[in-house]
């Protein structure tokens, strides 16, 4: 994953997905005074981070830094315990691309995307105009990002990266971050106090992280400000686009499109192989109507789930890679944008999961659930902690083995 905006793992669209990121439009930036601090943002105290703050002080004024700048970043920020913590905890994650499909382009987020692009045309049009982005895909990657400036994160930018800066695991990286969040106070964009993101340092609406802010953001408003933290979008917007932009977004043309593989279809799968839509319809392959797909340039066959629906993309996928370089994440994208332009949902199968449960099952197990009194907040077929807790909480109840996994037997006893 490149540096420029996602150099490790901070799984923020994944906390965004699951709705823990915390916060609502205004929470992290806007016109008004900074909140006060989340008990969990709160500083312990730390020798030893004083005395590594005292050190890079040095480090930052040579690279540019002005001494009041870093007074002033500095004054209220500290040790954050609750940083380590995530960070430490962080695990290889991954959500098959049903499950992924389900949260990034459930109802409740296509509705908020239309609603977002109906309440914001003319911001949109003028972003679209000038970047050459489309609108839907610029709110999709919104969306995706923070639920459409819902959840932003609330930790401080400036404690959050200082404390994994000094808790050296990727220590240099986040140094390097720390700078850029500095660089960015200088300029004048942000008072520090405002400066809130995820606690790995990913900021506003579009989670940037500094060097990518330093990079790409832009003052769209004219206010003499890159504020991607306020409760007007308008700067975030035109950032993510102008990120898209300058990664090579091809305008007019799709990021891929669901297609149907012929029966014993067995590659070339990934985005190893580019061929020409006519030499891949000359394999069998057609879109989800029938038809050849038209020629947008080169493009490459994927089915990231196997047994699932397939994709043939294109260039601008290559391009939302580049904004996070997950295969789900952009198609999650992708698939948002034309669903809020009228397209339809994903058309194919998926096959059912390991527990053999098809994902209408999981979410009539979770309404089931729900029902005889063990709340599994809500029924999108996901399963998730939530619904792992009631699960557990039922099979106690039952006199079962406590496992917490969903099974065909339990969706069955709870008819």
């Amino acid at each position: 994953m490149r540096a420029t905006r996602r150099a490790v793992a901070f799984g923020i669209a994944a906390a965004a997905l699951a709705g823990c990121a915390g916060g609502s439009i205004g929470s992290a930036g806007g016109a008004g005074a900074a909140r006060p601090a989340e008990p969990e943002w709160i500083p312990a105290p730390n020798p030893g981070f004083d005395a590594w703050v005292a050190g890079f002080r040095g480090r930052a004024l040579a690279q540019g830094i002005a001494p009041a700048t870093f007074e002033r970043a500095f004054a209220g920020a500290g040790f954050l315990p609750a940083v380590i913590e995530r960070d430490r905890k962080q695990t290889e994650f991954t959500r098959t691309l049903e499950d992924y499909l389900a949260i990034a382009a459930s109802e409740e987020r296509v509705g908020k995307g239309r609603a977002a692009l109906a309440r914001y045309r003319p911001t949109l049009d003028a972003i679209e105009a000038r970047f050459g982005v489309e609108s839907n895909v610029v709110v999709a990657v919104w969306g995706l990002e923070s639920f459409y400036g819902e959840r932003q994160g609330t930790a401080p930018v400036i404690s959050s990266l200082a404390t994994l800066a000094y808790e050296g695991r990727r220590g240099s990286f986040f140094e390097s971050q720390l700078v850029a969040a500095l660089r960015i106070v200088q300029n004048g964009d942000i008072a520090p106090e405002r400066m809130t993101g995820s606690w790995a340092g990913a900021m506003g609406h579009t989670q940037f992280i500094p060097t990518t802010f330093l990079a790409y953001a832009v003052d769209f408003t004219g206010d003499g400000r890159r504020d991607i933290w306020s409760a007007d979008p308008t700067d975030a917007l035109a950032s993510a686009a102008n990120y898209l932009a300058k990664s090579g977004w091809r305008r007019g043309q799709p990021w891929g499109v669901e297609v149907r593989l012929p029966s014993g279809f067995s590659g070339p799968l990934g985005r190893g192989t580019t061929r020409s839509p006519s030499a891949w319809a000359a394999a069998g392959v057609r879109g989800v109507d029938g038809r050849p797909v038209p020629d947008y340039g080169p493009a490459s066959i994927l089915q990231p789930q196997p047994g699932g629906p397939g994709f043939m993309v294109f260039p601008n996928f290559g391009v939302i890679l580049r904004y996070n370089n997950s295969v789900n994440y952009a198609i999650g994208v992708g698939h948002l944008s034309d669903r809020l332009a009228g397209g339809a949902p994903v058309q194919g199968s998926f096959p059912p999961d390991a527990n053999g449960l098809t994902i209408a099952d999981r979410r009539e197990l979770q309404r089931r659930l729900t029902a005889a009194g063990f709340d599994t907040q809500g029924a999108d077929g996901v399963i998730g902690d939530n619904t792992r807790t009631a699960i557990s909480a039922w099979q106690a109840q039952q006199g079962y083995s406590v496992t917490g996994e969903p099974s065909q037997q339990i969706l069955a006893a709870l008819r």
